[in-house]
């Protein structure tokens, strides 16, 4: 049995596979619409959630299974001081794989070492989002052709965005990718990410504080909004949440295939004038992310299609 608690739970290899899975299951959806049938997924999520708990939950849908689950902590016996151990052990019993959603990081982990079913982070706290990030990566190698020979923008939060820590962390596997760490000094990348995995991997970085001065080279650029929900006063939240701002004029400085991702929701960071500018992914991001987690559904469960 196998969890997901972090893209690097998957080798290079076994993630090229995964991605390719997801291809097929894009070109030939009916082929899997009955793969898991009798089977239930558990979605526990313990924040907030709109993209990631119902593409889940499509996920298994597409594939012929149900779902349970809770969307908040209120609405789970977590309100009455359930420990996360003692909930998954629970959850084992109903379900036969599980997406956890925590805003504790190590939540989920903690989960899988007492689970007797296949748990799935879904995002915990300001650390991982592996299942965004297999989202990104299939959707850049859907629409690239390939994950080497990127320069890749960062633009926005990248101090408490854990959809760009996961997304570094996939990345710098794959040849002669170099980052763009584009944010506001306050909210620059933590120093882990920029020490042990950058610098210590040997992979070109560059720090930059305007998003016009590293557009115009970039072969990706990932937005990522201002997180009101990691800040511990609303005068920082106010200050920061405005610096960065994509639109028609930033983008005329692009490469012509340049493409823009964001894991959503936005906020303001990207005008809606930007929507109809073929460069403009995300909302096909979201299409992606339904095929990868199904890919990753019939992975974890060991599922075979022919």
């Amino acid at each position: 049995m196998r969890h997901l608690m972090s893209p690097l739970d998957l080798s290079v290899e076994e993630l090229d596979k995964l991605l390719t899975l997801a291809n097929d299951i894009e070109k030939n959806p009916k082929k899997y619409a009955h793969a898991c049938d009798g089977k239930k997924l558990a979605t526990l999520f313990y924040e907030p959630s709109t993209r990631t708990r119902l593409s889940f939950e499509t996920a298994m849908l597409n594939l012929g299974g149900s779902v349970i689950g809770f969307s908040s902590a209120d609405s789970s016996s977590a309100a009455k001081g359930e420990s996360v151990s003692d909930t998954i052990r629970v959850i084992s019993c109903f379900a036969d794989i599980c997406a956890m959603r925590h805003p504790k990081e190590g939540a989920p982990l903690v989960a899988s070492l007492k689970s007797s079913i296949p748990v799935i982070n879904a995002g915990d706290g300001g650390h991982q989002h592996p299942t965004q990030t297999l989202a990104d990566l299939l959707t850049i190698r859907s629409l690239k052709g390939r994950l080497s020979n990127l320069k890749i923008g960062l633009c926005g939060d990248l101090k408490f965005g854990r959809t760009v820590h996961s997304l570094i962390n996939a990345l710098i596997r794959y040849p002669n990718v170099e980052f763009v760490l584009i944010s506001p000094k306050e909210l620059r990348v933590p120093e882990y990410i920029r020490e042990d995995v950058l610098v210590a991997n040997n992979i070109p970085f560059t720090e930059v504080e305007r998003l016009e001065d590293a557009i115009p080279d970039l072969d990706i650029l990932y937005m990522t909004r201002v997180q009101k929900e990691r800040f511990f006063n609303e005068e920082d939240y106010i200050r920061m949440k405005d610096f960065y701002i994509l639109d028609k004029e930033k983008m005329a400085l692009a490469k012509d295939d340049m493409l823009v991702l964001h894991p959503l929701p936005r906020v303001n960071e990207i005008s809606v004038e930007v929507d109809d500018d073929p460069r403009a992914v995300y909302f096909k991001q979201v299409q992606y992310g339904v095929y990868v987690r199904m890919a990753l559904i019939l992975t974890l469960l060991g599922i075979e299609v022919q």
